[in-house]
């Protein structure tokens, strides 16, 4: 908070509008009050919206922290810049009441921000994230320390060493992790971070080669996750039979989400 302070002043003092990504604020308020001083007695509630307070307004992803399966929206205290946002909506999504969200999703959203700093739901919601961990590591696989709430994050680069960066260890856990237990996870690493030549030769490769698991809210039971526990320490004992990719055709932005790739078969 003491961070956000100092920005929201030095943004002051420049004139330049100062905006939060408020993907996951709720979650984040729940780590100040676990993690700060000066901040143990406050509510998520009460951290949230001192954060709010410091800040011209605010992009939202809703899925995450608004708790509703789609949409988002900008929130801003400037009348004029609300405006433009507005017309350009209409231009591009439709009119202001609807922006492209049906009815039933925009009351889902207002519900879900209404919901979510309850410190009951945050709790479970750092519980749950804390027990999958205690799984992964007890499958032999590590993970970036400390686990927060919203996702856990594989190292697959150290899970998979035989893999070189360019060959994308963390697509290819991502791969045998839903081959062996129908487990979706998302890349972090050289696929998403990192750049070939022409000729498919590496020219930057990422800092850690990393699999994302997010957790969804109020979806998964403890046994779900005690399955993907149990999936990676099977995966563990048989990583050598875990092969790496190439790329066959990317996008020439945001490659990771449209590449197609073909395997790579170990050398004996």
């Amino acid at each position: 908070m003491e961070n956000l302070k100092r920005a929201s002043a030095l943004c002051r003092q420049h004139g330049v509008p100062f905006f939060l990504d408020a993907a996951r604020f709720a979650e984040n308020a729940w780590l100040v009050t676990r993690h700060e001083e000066g901040y143990r007695d406050r509510t998520p509630r009460q951290v949230a919206e001192e954060a709010f307070r410091l800040t011209d307004g605010c992009v939202m992803s809703a899925k995450k922290d608004g708790i509703v399966h789609i949409g988002g929206f900008i929130g801003t205290n400037d009348p004029e810049l609300a405006q433009k946002c507005e017309l350009l909506l209409i231009a591009t999504e439709g009119f202001a009441t609807y922006g492209g969200l049906a009815g039933r999703d925009l009351d889902m959203m207002a519900q879900g921000l209404t919901e979510v700093t309850e410190p009951s739901y945050l709790a479970e919601r750092a519980e749950i994230a804390s027990h999958l961990a205690h799984r992964v590591r007890a499958a032999g696989v590590d993970i970036v320390e400390p686990p927060g709430m919203h996702a856990l994050y594989l190292n697959a680069g150290r899970l998979l060493p035989h893999i070189p960066a360019h060959h994308y260890p963390g697509h290819a856990l991502a791969c045998q992790l839903y081959l062996e237990g129908g487990i979706r996870s998302a890349e972090l690493g050289s696929l998403y971070l990192g750049e070939e030549d022409e000729h498919g030769n590496p020219v930057k490769s990422a800092p850690y080669e990393l699999v994302r698991l997010a957790l969804p809210r109020r979806v998964y039971t403890r046994s779900h996750y005690d399955h993907v526990g149990e999936t990676l320490a099977k995966i563990a004992k048989n990583t050598d039979q875990v092969y790496g990719f190439r790329i066959t055709d990317q996008s020439p932005i945001l490659r990771h989400f449209r590449a197609t790739l073909e395997p790579v078969p170990n050398r004996s």
